[in-house]
């Protein structure tokens, strides 16, 4: 395997340039499912390949339950610098096992909890609460996908405002946002390197139910409106991985967005602009990682079927 199986733990890097250039210039769609592809496939390839020096590192533990043919001089070899780094490996592994499931956990304890506060209410696609803390976000799941809003926040809203507001919310339900949200947070948990993939995820995910909302209300200042007074008056969601019209983020930058005219739909930027170019080194980079870590596992394979002994 040679340095081939620790390329994917620093390929993320030549995603940077995308994540920050897909913001600008692509079309929110494009952008949001493109960045969590990426940060998907180098999260799990960069896992693999930390759980396969983290085997090296095990065998070599005393009192390990790994078969003894696994600490092989010719196992070892396989993995540079294999005593240091394949211990390192260990805590390692484990600490992305650990923030990883906290994060499930935490993300399915927000939902239920919301679900059964809503048990008493109407089955409608929209949850009004009478509440004195402006808030709103979207709802999967359950019985149906709601839309949660309280009383507090339709009180700051104007009728075309409001409208605005269930439009953002309803995009989001339709367009799964909560899995592109939550599958990032996770890539960004595995691999730190992909944080700022995340973060803009998070934004081109909001800046999509934006101009699915002002599609939908065909009015594109009041939706930038809503966001603005929504911003300064919400509390955001419950959770970073639950979609809401006021989520934290570059809000100024929304509402700009939509004072201008929409953006163009392309499936794929040329490459001959700059995030054309920044796009295809992702790819590359998400191409390299993959067969790096293909590579690594089927090298590790072969050399502990050969070690084991029958």
């Amino acid at each position: 395997m040679g340095v081939f199986v620790f390329l994917p733990l620093v390929l993320p890097l030549t995603a940077w340039p995308v994540a920050r250039l897909a913001e600008q210039r692509l079309h929110p769609r494009t952008a949001t499912r493109l960045l969590t592809a990426v940060a998907a496939v180098m999260a799990l390839c960069s896992t693999v390949c930390l759980a396969l020096v983290m085997v090296v590192g095990t065998a070599q533990l005393p009192g390990n339950p790994l078969p003894d043919g696994w600490s092989d001089p010719e196992v070892r070899a396989a993995v540079p610098y294999d005593e240091v780094v394949g211990k390192a490996a260990i805590p390692a592994l484990c600490a992305v096992v650990l923030v990883s499931a906290r994060a499930l956990w935490r993300h399915g304890r927000v939902r239920r909890r919301a679900h059964r506060a809503l048990a008493g209410l109407p089955g409608t696609g929209v949850a009004v609460l009478p509440d004195d803390v402006p808030y709103a976000y979207a709802l999967p799941g359950g019985r149906r996908d709601r839309v949660v809003v309280t009383t507090a926040l339709l009180d700051c809203l104007e009728p075309a405002e409001r409208r605005a507001l269930f439009a953002h919310e309803r995009a989001h339900l339709t367009a799964r946002h909560h899995r592109f949200l939550l599958a990032v947070r996770l890539a960004a948990l595995a691999n730190p390197f992909l944080r700022p993939l995340r973060t803009a995820v998070a934004y081109t995910a909001e800046r999509w139910a934006d101009e699915e909302a002002a599609k939908a209300v065909g009015d594109r200042r009041a939706v930038a409106t809503a966001i603005g007074k929504a911003a300064l008056v919400s509390r955001g969601t419950p959770v970073a991985t639950l979609a809401g019209l006021a989520a934290p983020g570059p809000v100024p930058r929304r509402v700009a967005a939509l004072l201008g005219p929409a953006p163009a739909v392309r499936t794929w930027p040329s490459v001959f602009t700059s995030v054309g170019l920044a796009a295809w080194a992702a790819a590359a980079g998400t191409a390299v990682s993959a067969m790096s870590s293909a590579n690594a596992a089927v090298t590790m394979f072969l050399i502990l079927r050969a070690a084991t002994p029958l």
